[in-house]
C-alpha cells in the first residue's frame, strides 16, 4: 500500500469546521499556492500536510506576517537540512516582528494617554457647562 492510499482526507467544511475559516479562505489560500488539496472533481480533500501548513499560516497571520513572508518560511521545509534554515528563518523574522509589535503598542500607549487626557479635558468642559459626559 502506498502513502496516498493510507493517507486520510479532511473535506473543506471539516477544514472551516476545525480551523474557523470559510471555503472562501481556503480557497485563496489554494489560489496563493500555500495550500494544495487533492482534487476530486470539485471536491477539494485536504492532507495532515495541508492542516499543518494551515495552522502556521493562521499562526503567521495572527503575528502580522505577510502571506508571501509566509510562504517563503514554509517553502524552507524543503531545503533538505532539517528545518534548520527554516527554524532560523523563522526565529530571525519573528525577532523583527516582535520588536515591530512592541513599537506599535508603545505608539499606542502614547495615543490612549494623549486621548484619554482629551477625553478628560471635554468631560470637565461639558461637566461645567452641566452636561454629563456620556459613560466609558
Amino acid at each position: 500500500m502506498n502513502d496516498t492510499e493510507t493517507e486520510t482526507y479532511t473535506t473543506i467544511s471539516e477544514m472551516c469546521a476545525e480551523f474557523d475559516v470559510t471555503p472562501r479562505t481556503l480557497r485563496f489560500y489554494e489560489y496563493k499556492e500555500l495550500l494544495q488539496p487533492r482534487r476530486e472533481g470539485q471536491k477539494r480533500l485536504f492532507t495532515k500536510r495541508d492542516k499543518a501548513r494551515l495552522k502556521l499560516i493562521l499562526r503567521g497571520k495572527r503575528f502580522g506576517f505577510s502571506l508571501d513572508e509566509i510562504r517563503e518560511l514554509l517553502d524552507l521545509y524543503y531545503v533538505g537540512d532539517q528545518q534548520a534554515t527554516q527554524l532560523a528563518r523563522t526565529y530571525e523574522r519573528a525577532l523583527l516582528r516582535m520588536k515591530a509589535m512592541r513599537e506599535q503598542r508603545a505608539e499606542l500607549d502614547v495615543a490612549i494617554d494623549d486621548l484619554q487626557r482629551n477625553l478628560d479635558m471635554v468631560s470637565q468642559m461639558l461637566e461645567q457647562r452641566g452636561v454629563k459626559a456620556a459613560a466609558e
